[in-house]
């Protein structure tokens, strides 16, 4: 099992009508599809998160078990739902506004931190959570606590209308990096941590500070791999674009279940990962994340939407 930890929240998609505004409401969170993205993978997964128990909380909640996502790790408290209005550009592009403050999914503390058995072999954080508080604190020491005994990934997913002082941001993204094995990062997320630097010189950077692979996504063009066998680029795919809500978690989703379908477990198993493999591993990412952009909202792909093997997928 691989178990992803972080905020589950409705997204509100707001559209103008004769009678006003109206809301279409969609359950999200990077995090909470990621976990839904691996269990339609058919990559076992659980999730990690407060949930509210209130009516939004409890579709929630049930909304993971008809997935096959495991809810055991669940705490459920009386803190209400996180709400995100999504408002979509012309290309379809996200803009999100939260609602969210005391909200379930960010009052994890320390102590709540589950005890973990062996089935679980990896462990997946990202988004807000990395940074409010309580929650962020605690799922470093999450990640500390188990640096070395289970595949530790990572997705920044920068939400600066959540807390938009980016010094924290860098700080806290530094802080996970030395712990993590996989990050994977868009573009326009090192554009706004980092500007005027290249994705080559951050990605040199964090694997200098510990991870053992760096994957940078390029939307349309593709992604950027840097590791030990140093940089290795994967083209995109010419999609109709309906829009990008959802494509980078399932991005990540679709990296940790090829990792998984390959047998890379541990950082030993990453570090010995031949160049093939981390080129088809992208590609498969590539190819998942693009069918989730030709749906509305984060409706993540199947298994059976995708190849049935993820070799020679380049």
């Amino acid at each position: 099992m691989f178990l992803v930890c972080g905020e589950a929240l409705f997204d509100l998609f707001g559209t103008e009508g004769p009678s006003g505004l109206a809301f279409d409401a969609r359950i999200g969170g990077s995090p909470f599809n990621v976990a839904v993205g691996l269990a339609r993978l058919g990559q076992p997964a659980g999730l990690f998160t407060g949930l509210s128990t209130d009516p939004l909380g409890v579709r929630l909640a049930a909304a993971l078990a008809a997935e096959g996502v495991a809810t055991g790790f669940l705490k459920r408290t009386a803190h209400p739902t996180t709400l995100s209005v999504v408002d979509l550009d012309a290309a379809g592009h996200p803009a999100y506004a939260f609602y969210g403050t005391g909200a379930a999914d960010r009052m994890i503390a320390p102590a709540d931190l589950p005890a973990l058995g062996a089935d679980v072999w990896g462990i997946h954080a990202g988004s807000y959570s990395l940074v409010v508080e309580p929650v962020g604190s605690a799922l470093l020491a999450l990640f500390e606590r188990e640096r070395g005994r289970r595949l530790l990934t990572l997705d920044p997913n920068v939400r600066l209308n959540v807390e938009p002082d980016v010094d924290l941001w860098r700080a806290r993204i530094d802080a996970f990096v030395r712990l993590a094995d996989v990050v994977k990062v868009s573009d326009e997320d090192l554009g706004l941590l980092y500007p005027g630097r290249t994705a080559g010189e951050i990605g040199a950077q964090w694997r200098a500070a510990g991870a053992g692979l760096v994957v940078v996504t390029r939307g349309a063009n593709g992604a950027e791999i840097f590791g030990a066998h140093g940089s290795l680029a994967v083209p995109g795919r010419r999609i109709a674009v309906v829009d990008t809500v959802g494509a980078g978690d399932t991005f990540q989703a679709a990296v940790i279940a090829a990792l998984g379908e390959l047998g890379i477990r541990s950082r030993a198993d990453l570090d010995a990962a031949p160049r093939q493999s981390l080129l088809d591993i992208a590609a498969f990412a590539v190819m998942a994340s693009g069918i989730t952009c030709t749906r509305r909202g984060a409706d993540l792909p199947r298994r059976a939407e995708l190849p049935a093997g993820i070799g020679g997928s380049v």
